[in-house]
């Protein structure tokens, strides 16, 4: 039997994504704590923090739905050793653009994927999960302080990792990516597949 695909995200990129690849899934909102996870992990990698928030939106929503294979994810861009989320605020998005602009950064992305057992089984719907994460180098154009602040002001940067979107209106300011495309979107296609194949799960399975 083909368990049902849940994305345990609110990121229209992401979903898009899956749409885009035939992939047929729904959508289900994890409620973690992403802020606390990250300070109660101490001193982590930006890769390893990618994985760890991904595993903890897959947890939140297997743990209440039986019978389904979860997926989430969560990116987190790197710039000299430092990681960078969502910058959330203006000046914040202008200061990040402004570090990056002439310069190249690695996104990570994290992917876990849980298959929850079915309902009225001993463990309440949690399952065997398996991770992975995939990294991708961006590199941006030199651009020109008016051209941040008018990419600050259409409000895109502020609730992506690394105050950048490869899909959007920044696509314009990106020179090239190293790595999977995808990752860089926020969910790598080929790592989903692959993580399906662990759980005995084939993607052309999903396929619309």
């Amino acid at each position: 039997m083909t368990l049902p695909l849940i994305l345990a995200s609110a990121s229209p990129a992401r979903t898009k994504l899956l749409t885009d690849a035939g992939i047929a899934h729904t959508v289900m909102v994890s409620d973690a704590d992403e802020d606390a996870l990250t300070a109660a992990a101490g001193p982590v990698t930006p890769a390893e923090t990618a994985l760890l928030l991904a595993r903890a939106k897959a947890e939140s929503v297997a743990a209440t739905t039986p019978g389904a294979l979860v997926i989430g994810c969560d990116s987190v861009f790197e710039l000299d050793g430092t990681p960078y989320g969502k910058p959330w605020e203006p000046a914040v998005a202008r200061e990040r653009w402004q570090l990056m602009r002439g310069r190249s950064g690695v996104l990570h992305t994290g992917h876990w994927l849980i298959a929850t057992e079915a309902a009225g089984t001993h463990d309440g719907g949690a399952g065997v999960g398996h991770g992975e994460v995939t990294s991708a180098v961006v590199t941006f154009e030199d651009v020109s302080d008016a051209e941040i602040d008018a990419y600050v002001a259409t409000g895109e940067p502020l609730q992506v990792a690394g105050a950048f979107t490869i899909d959007g209106l920044a696509g314009a300011f990106i020179t090239g990516v190293q790595g999977d495309p995808h990752t860089v979107v926020g969910l790598s296609i080929s790592t989903l597949r692959r993580l399906m194949a662990e759980h005995g799960a084939a993607v052309t399975d999903y396929w619309d």
